[in-house]
């Protein structure tokens, strides 16, 4: 979970040190690789909860919204 919560707190710093995070804390290995994973699933399940208290806004909504702002970040690439 600890490293799942550095993951992504680098991305808020900079492009940069998320890029090198992202290689240096995702184990390699598969039982590491699935807690990772576990823990990114908790932390959102986490904010998303957070989200929907702070907005009263529903969840599917919320998850809508921040897919369509990922999608658009800067930076990348228009999908399509």
């Amino acid at each position: 979970m600890q490293m799942a919560i550095a993951l992504l707190a680098t991305g808020l710093d900079s492009p940069e040190l998320e890029a090198w995070a992202a290689d240096e804390l995702t184990p390699a290995d598969t039982d590491g690789l699935a807690d990772f994973m576990a823990g990114l699933h908790v932390i959102s399940v986490v904010l998303l909860h957070e989200l929907h208290e702070a907005t009263g806004e529903p969840p599917a909504a919320i998850s809508q919204r921040l897919a369509i702002m990922a999608e658009r970040r800067p930076g990348t690439p228009p999908s399509g």
